[in-house]
């Protein structure tokens, strides 16, 4: 289980990482906002690919169960970035995508 909990915070900063980087732009496109945002936004990304880097298994493993996390972060960054209400679908969604991740990490 410690095992299943350092790589659930792995993913979940991956995935951090990954939405930043794209949510950076966006506000430069969609609302106007500096074009300054796009270095962090650049950095942002550069760290996400490092981050993938760090995890134990076969690349195509680690994003298939990676999949899991980032939409359960996506969805708390709905709710508290972009203040959304999640509805109970989206958190039935999210207890599936999570338990995905389980299966695929914690395989024999």
């Amino acid at each position: 289980m410690v095992e299943l909990f350092k790589l659930s915070a792995l993913f979940a900063l991956t995935a951090v990482t990954e939405i930043l980087g794209c949510y950076l732009p966006w506000l430069v496109l969609k609302e106007g906002r500096s074009a300054w945002l796009l270095l962090p936004s650049a950095v942002s990304f550069a760290v996400f690919a490092w981050l993938l880097t760090l995890h134990p298994t076969a690349a195509g493993r680690t994003y298939a169960a990676y999949g899991g996390m980032y939409i359960t972060v996506a969805l708390l960054w709905l709710r508290f970035v972009d203040g959304v209400a999640l509805t109970r679908w989206d958190l039935a969604g999210a207890g599936m995508a999570l338990t995905g991740m389980a299966i695929i990490v914690l395989q024999p």
